[in-house]
């Protein structure tokens, strides 16, 4: 294996930085997406709802079956692959998202309310901060997702680690298949380790808002 690595070391990092590049973008498009349909679900449960059963049954659908539907529409390559990816990523950051923020004590809601905050400074100061935790793990889940998938992605052309793994596969080459199994599994760990360090990062993100929200004490008047 070191000696493949010293000997073709292109035939390793191109695969890498497509991963890398898909996986960003992907990330990227699917939280703006998240964002934008989270926001329209806080005003509406029943959009809550339905957004979250369509986008179930949708990941529940295999993966590559997904990609041979839309092959005829969009044809094979990053496009398909992209927006199969962006669509999987809503099942899992959208629930998340939307439990984080509706799991904010109603209490804390209540006094904000009371004090005179608009919704979207309740949105931006008090349930983001306090919901950070549940925030982070919807975009973690959907990280490593992302990187699973794309490995299969390869199969209609759009490059990544996939490429390796399947080129190996077809070659039965054992050192091919190592090191896209080693590559694959490698950065989804790392970005489940870089996302869980800004997550502590931002720890203090946040923690000083529920106090804020407290009614100052009325002194006694001697």
């Amino acid at each position: 294996m070191i000696d493949y690595l010293l000997a073709y070391p292109d035939k390793l990092l191109t695969p890498l930085i497509q991963h890398l590049e898909l996986l960003v973008v992907t990330l990227v498009i699917s939280l703006a997406v998240a964002a934008v349909l989270t926001m329209a679900s806080m005003y509406s449960k029943a959009l809550a709802r339905t957004l979250t059963y369509l986008f179930s049954i949708i990941y529940s659908i295999p993966s590559l079956a997904l990609f041979v539907l839309l092959i005829p529409l969009t044809g094979l390559g990053t496009t398909t692959a992209l927006i199969v990816l962006v669509i999987y990523n809503q099942y899992l950051l959208l629930r998340n998202f939307l439990a984080g923020l509706e799991g904010v004590d109603p209490a804390i809601i209540e006094a904000a309310t009371g004090m005179g905050m608009s919704t979207m400074q309740i949105l931006v100061k008090i349930r983001l901060p306090l919901a950070k935790k549940v925030l982070f793990t919807g975009i973690r889940l959907s990280a490593v997702s992302t990187i699973g998938i794309i490995t299969i992605a390869a199969l209609i052309n759009a490059g990544g680690i996939g490429t390796l793994l399947f080129d190996g596969l077809r070659t039965m080459n054992t050192v091919k298949i190592l090191w896209g199994a080693i590559l694959a599994g490698g950065l989804a760990i790392a970005a489940d380790a870089l996302l869980k360090l800004v997550e502590k990062r931002l720890g203090g993100w946040g923690q000083t808002h529920p106090a804020t929200l407290k009614e100052p004490s009325i002194k006694e008047t001697p």
